[in-house]
């Protein structure tokens, strides 16, 4: 179960879970609670561009802790803060969410019949030691088919390509584009949930014993 908080709220006004997800994504929370966890949402917003000359994965971790740290200081003590950031790269070029649909058909132009990875970096804050914040990055290969124009401008009507990385969802129609993954799927959705749940152990906030279907 989660509960969206706008926000800003003050921690004092907030009655919440101890983990709260730092993201927006219904792709993110939908994983979170597949596993089983309770959790509240409070969208970080914060700019996701890449700074100059940094690399994908430097980008993607720096994101989640930015991200992470921006909602930390609106949650009472004792809650975690989980955040996270993804990114698709080929060879040093980075592709994030697509500007409009011009840019989604572009993006998806590029990425067709070749492999990228998909790097999800994430971050868990404990609100009151944040000496504790562990951070970490999963990679996953993705190897799409070949599609003509029509076919990939129909996808980009459907209008799911474009709150996405890389310009498709491999959990929704953008599956049809996916011929392989290496690597872990929920990497490629927006979270890789096993290392996630480990360091939540630790950090106090167990897995939990029957997730859900």
């Amino acid at each position: 179960m989660h509960r969206a908080v706008p926000v800003g709220v003050p921690s004092r006004t907030i009655s919440m879970h101890r983990l709260v997800l730092a993201s927006e994504s219904p792709r993110r929370r939908h994983l979170l609670e597949q596993a089983g966890y309770e959790f509240d949402v409070i969208p970080a917003n914060i700019d996701e561009q890449a700074a100059p000359g940094e690399g994908p994965i430097a980008t993607a971790v720096r994101l989640a802790i930015e991200k992470a740290l921006a909602v930390a200081p609106v949650v009472p003590r004792g809650s975690v803060v989980l955040a996270a950031d993804t990114i698709v790269v080929v060879g040093d070029r980075l592709y994030g969410k697509p500007r409009d649909a011009a840019d989604a058909v572009r993006i998806l132009r590029e990425l067709l019949g070749r492999n990228h990875d998909v790097v999800t970096a994430w971050t868990l804050v404990p609100t009151d030691r944040q000496s504790a914040t562990t951070t970490g990055f999963c990679r996953s290969t993705v190897r799409m088919r070949e599609a003509g124009t029509r076919e990939i401008e129909e996808y980009v009507r459907s209008g799911e390509p474009m709150d996405k990385a890389g310009a498709y969802a491999a959990q929704g129609k953008g599956s049809r584009f996916v011929a392989a993954v290496v690597g872990p799927l929920d990497n490629v959705i927006g979270l890789p949930v096993a290392p996630v749940t480990m360091a939540l152990s630790e950090l106090g906030i167990p897995a939990p014993s029957e997730p859900r279907a």
